[in-house]
């Protein structure tokens, strides 16, 4: 189990070309499932958003390897 704080410590690597996204800022959650959908790393530049905006890397919980 993890939380959501120890989350957003982790910084988002991108495993086929090594591109560092930048560390977790929020999730879409499944409330009916009780499951995460995926991870919202905000764009460059942008911190505190609070809803995926144009640029913002939205990333299947699926995709997540690690």
């Amino acid at each position: 189990m993890i939380k959501t704080s120890d989350l957003r410590q982790r910084e988002v690597i991108n495993m086929v070309d090594g591109k560092r996204l930048g560390f977790v800022s929020d999730l879409d959650i499944d409330l009916e499932e009780g499951r995460v959908k995926s991870i919202i790393i905000p764009a460059q530049g942008k911190f505190f958003s609070l809803f995926a905006r144009s640029g913002d890397y939205v990333i299947p919980w699926e995709q997540i390897k690690k």
